[in-house]
């Protein structure tokens, strides 16, 4: 079934752009990742729980989706990749997982839905079967009414599995902020006493993620293998955008790839959206050169305008001025200091204090060691442009 399925997707793709923006189609649109895609399966091979690490939008999602797709994976796992960016509590959290778990065995048909169902008896009510057995799923977050003892089955389903497990958990530091105040030693108790089902946990914020696993005091230390993902190498990147420019009859200069890689960093969804205006830009037998990427820059950000504008308006004064004094640096530094404050005309440090925590709570802004950038790139780029 999902063989068949990448199959029709990647016959689609050969018509459609390659440079793939969302989600992950097969190894044929996906670029390098090669050390990583064997290292993270050395580690689910040699049965170990995995902290895979990185900023937003390096491509975590897709090494992850790459290695489920191999095809040793797929036949000695069974998958599920649940996103819990979104969740809040532990009850979101059941929720969030035993969505995931359904839609993942549904292609497997009834008997491996059946078998869910005999160990998860509190989510019955959310399955049901038509006449021909084919099932429907109203799982609602109301279902979840004792969060711990629903986790329970689902880990029991997992540990009685007819086939080892593989679960994939992005944006794992959610955790860390949970209303609840023990959901960690709840999750380690569980994972701990596991024998059929291993862990990839993914995190975008290092700090967070990296206490949970390497301080002392957490339940979580020590508990994975670390793995700290970085941007793919600038030659594997260049011959990939030329090998796909090259056999839709088109070219790319190295020059144009380099400067969009180092543009942004090589923040991999950055460098493949830059690709995938530039590719859709440029006729067939027709080379893409430096003179394209304002160009494409601009349609990018021209696409977003209006929700950026938007989400400048609903944002607090004191914020808002931080943001744009942010963008303005590009990579701001000692953003309480005299000089900064004089330098973007803000009000005074402890103003800032407050602003720079409402905008790291709503994600408008990353800090790496003592950084401080836009978390948005093009967003950041349309701040320096626009005020």
């Amino acid at each position: 079934m999902h063989n068949y399925f990448y199959k029709k997707i990647v016959e689609m793709n050969k018509y459609i752009n390659p440079f793939i923006t969302s989600g992950y189609v097969s190894s044929e649109y996906f670029c390098d990742r090669e050390e990583e895609t064997n290292q993270l399966m050395k580690e689910i091979k040699n049965g170990n729980d995995l902290a895979l690490i990185s900023t937003r939008r390096m491509g975590k999602t897709g090494l992850i989706r790459h290695c489920f797709s191999q095809k040793e994976i797929q036949e000695q796992y069974r998958t599920f990749f649940v996103d819990i960016y979104a969740t809040k509590s532990l009850r979101d959290f059941v929720f969030a997982l035993g969505k995931v778990l359904l839609e993942g065995l549904k292609p497997f048909g009834r008997k491996a839905l059946e078998k869910f169902w005999n160990h998860v008896k509190s989510l019955r009510t959310g399955i049901t079967f038509d006449p021909a057995g084919n099932p429907s799923f109203n799982l609602g977050l109301g279902n979840i009414h004792e969060p711990q003892s629903t986790l329970d089955e689902i880990f029991s389903y997992l540990n009685k599995s007819d086939k080892p497990c593989l679960v994939a958990i992005d944006e794992f530091q959610q955790i860390a902020s949970y209303t609840e105040e023990n959901v960690e030693a709840i999750l380690r108790t569980h994972i701990q006493h596991g024998n059929n089902v291993r862990f990839i946990f993914a995190g975008s914020q290092r700090h967070t993620i990296g206490n949970i696993f390497l301080s002392a005091s957490r339940p979580f230390y020590q508990s994975a293998s670390m793995m700290y993902l970085s941007s793919i190498p600038l030659p594997k990147y260049t011959t990939f955008a030329m090998t796909h420019f090259k056999q839709a009859g088109k070219k790319i200069s190295q020059d144009t790839i380099e400067k969009i890689y180092q543009q942004f960093d090589g923040i991999t969804w950055y460098v493949q959206k830059m690709l995938n205006v530039l590719y859709d830009m440029t006729p067939k037998g027709e080379v893409c050169d430096n003179e394209s990427i304002v160009y494409a820059i601009e349609t990018t950000i021209n696409s977003f305008q209006y929700v950026y504008s938007e989400m400048l308006f609903r944002l607090p004064e004191k914020q808002k001025e931080l943001l744009i004094a942010i963008a303005k640096e590009q990579k701001a530094k000692a953003i309480t200091s005299g000089e900064f404050v004089k330098k973007h005309h803000l009000s005074s440090s402890s103003s800032i204090q407050a602003a720079l925590k409402g905008l790291l709570e709503k994600d408008f802004i990353t800090k790496e060691t003592d950084v401080y950038r836009v978390y948005d790139r093009f967003f950041g780029l349309w701040l320096n442009e626009n005020y």
